[in-house]
């Protein structure tokens, strides 16, 4: 079982790793908390994302996701719902005071887990990261390997894996260059201001989507 080659795991992995150092929305999430928060702030989201990933890793593997991906309601349907709550928590942050999402603010720690609950449903709610995942995982099935949902397990699992080696490293990086920046009052509104921006271009970004 699960006996593959030398030449299907340098393809996979290759094809993994670029997909993960790709830019794209869930680096753009990440790295928002990130520079407006800090590092706890930016692990929580980036948990959240791989938590939303593995769901969808799971429900293609199950055979689900191939509902929304040929069903254009349920597509519409999950696709709208991302928009609202992308669009929700972009107007937040663009009217907040600079402190919506301290983590610790006047010596009292704030639990995280609502970044991490976003990180979540942005990953959730956005129904081409299903259609990408229904798409790109069954062309690493290889007849005779194994059961085809546990390929497909492997093999979504592993993506994530994959981004444990690239994006804790970005976010610690980007932690320790905005470190001092985040000190200033106004220029967390500011921040703000970039993270509502980055969650509404997201939000717009997969209003334009098509199927």
């Amino acid at each position: 079982m699960f006996d593959y080659s030398l030449a299907h795991w340098s393809a996979f992995l290759g094809a993994a790793l670029l997909l993960n150092i790709s830019p794209g929305p869930d680096i753009a999430f990440i790295l928002s908390h990130t520079i407006k928060e800090g590092k706890k702030a930016g692990i929580a989201a980036m948990l959240g994302v791989w938590a939303g990933a593995f769901c969808h890793v799971v429900l293609a593997a199950l055979g689900l996701t191939a509902i929304v991906a040929s069903s254009a309601t349920a597509f519409s349907v999950v696709k709208w719902l991302g928009v609202i709550y992308l669009g929700w928590l972009g107007i937040r942050a663009m009217r907040s005071d600079g402190n919506s999402l301290l983590i610790e603010r006047k010596g009292t720690r704030k639990s995280i887990g609502s970044v991490f609950r976003q990180g979540v449903l942005i990953d959730l709610l956005n129904p081409k990261v299903a259609t990408f995942f229904l798409a790109f995982l069954p062309q690493f099935v290889v007849e005779g390997a194994g059961p085809i949902w546990a390929q497909l397990m492997i093999h979504g699992v592993l993506i994530i894996v994959v981004a444990a080696f690239v994006e804790p490293p970005i976010i610690l990086l980007s932690d320790k260059v905005t470190e001092k920046l985040r000190q200033s009052q106004s220029l967390r509104v500011w921040l703000d201001r970039a993270l509502g921006f980055v969650l509404i271009s997201l939000g717009v970004k997969l209003a334009i989507t098509k199927r």
